[in-house]
């Protein structure tokens, strides 16, 4: 794993980063630019698209649920403008067939939130066959659960009938879970 200064960013340092979380975003930017990243921000499908339309970047990472639609439209796009583009999506709603979605349509690499700086860094940077190191702090087993009844449960446009029945679970089994706080 490379450590802070330690980054080889290359001759183009341009990078887009796409999320609805300004503070997220705001963070994530300062934390790239001192791995030698020159960040351009947007917060939503919209942005980034007008983005990668003028001027498309290097590197990208683009949450995938966005206010106004699906970040994979972004790495589209981005993926059409500049095919060597290496993009990595990130969401807080990780589950296997998003991630198959958009390694298909040509991510790089899938991040589950919380991904810090370097985590980022490492899957942008990575090459050919060599995989980044696991995550710092991976979610736990009981946190990835929770995400993905969280995820069933909007899906289900917040449904507790429905959701409990894809999960095939226990409606009031499913309401106490839901009243809870997520898990660390």
């Amino acid at each position: 794993m490379l450590e802070s200064g330690e980054y080889k960013v290359g001759s183009d340092p341009s990078l887009l980063l796409v999320d609805d979380d300004e503070p997220f975003l705001r963070r994530l930017a300062k934390a790239m630019e001192k791995r030698g990243f020159v960040p351009q921000l947007a917060q939503s499908v919209g942005e980034g698209k007008s983005i990668v339309a003028s001027t498309p970047p290097a590197y990208a990472v683009i949450d995938l649920r966005l206010e106004d639609g699906n970040g994979l439209d972004v790495v589209e796009a981005l993926r059409e403008k500049r095919p060597d583009s290496r993009i990595v999506v990130l969401t807080g709603y990780g589950a296997i067939a998003t991630a198959v979605a958009a390694v298909k349509i040509g991510a790089t690499d899938y991040l589950s939130k919380p991904a810090d700086a370097n985590d980022v860094t490492n899957a942008l940077l990575a090459r050919g066959d060599e995989l980044p190191p696991p995550p710092e702090n991976p979610m736990s087993a009981d946190r990835v659960r929770w995400e993905h009844i969280q995820r069933v449960y909007e899906l289900c446009e917040r449904n507790v009938s429905e959701t409990a029945r894809r999960l095939n679970m226990h409606r009031r089994t499913l309401q106490r879970i839901l009243a809870k706080r997520s898990p660390k």
